[in-house]
């Protein structure tokens, strides 16, 4: 019977600390998520992590296009945000905050591997140009062709496409982010966009 009532006891504290969780997960905003880290929260930092763990992990993907690197840059960079949480400030978004530190991490790891090697994996990520382009688009969605067409951007231009219409950042924010003004950032809207809608129509 004690047993019985300890287990009970143990399984209500579970359901209750789930329902803090998912409600915290659900109500909090980054920010506030971030202070309570910083104070040594782990259920804020359980919560900030199912919410940006996989728009993270595609960013990461993004850049160095190799997913076991991309999943231990992913825990890098929460294990950043849980020791770093103190210095955020909110001068930009938690999700702002959050991109810079994955694209840091993210770059200085590319800068890391050979230059071969990260060529070899870029050249085989992008479509054969010489294939048929009807035989292509018959197999291929639109939103592969997409995919394929983002891949072939430079990475300067493909970077700001990723962060305005795959993680809805404003100019301000991907111009925080990538650390250049907001003139060069419409700069390279303006190139990439022509680059993308050329690609598109031709692949």
């Amino acid at each position: 019977m004690t047993i019985a009532l300890t287990h009970g006891k143990s399984a209500g504290a579970a359901a209750r600390a789930a329902a803090r969780h998912s409600s915290l997960a659900d109500t909090a905003s980054d920010d506030v998520l971030i202070r309570r880290i910083a104070a040594g929260d782990q259920l804020a930092m359980r919560a900030l992590f199912a919410r940006h763990r996989i728009p993270l992990y595609r960013w990461l993907l993004r850049i160095v296009r190799d997913e076991t690197l991309a999943e231990d840059l992913l825990s890098d960079v929460f294990l950043d945000v849980w020791r770093q949480a103190g210095s955020f400030r909110g001068d930009a978004s938690g999700s702002t905050w959050l991109l810079a530190i994955a694209r840091y991490k993210a770059l200085s790891a590319r800068r890391a591997r050979a230059d071969a090697e990260l060529d070899a994996r870029i050249a085989s990520s992008i479509a054969d140009p010489a294939d048929n382009p009807e035989a292509a688009l018959q197999k291929r969605n639109r939103s592969e062709v997409l995919k394929d067409s983002l891949a072939r951007l430079s990475p300067e231009h493909g970077e700001v496409i990723d962060l305005v219409y795959y993680h809805g950042k404003s100019v301000k924010e991907v111009a925080d982010i990538v650390g250049i003004g907001e003139a060069t950032v419409k700069t390279r809207m303006f190139y990439a966009r022509k680059k993308l809608a050329d690609l598109v129509v031709t692949a």
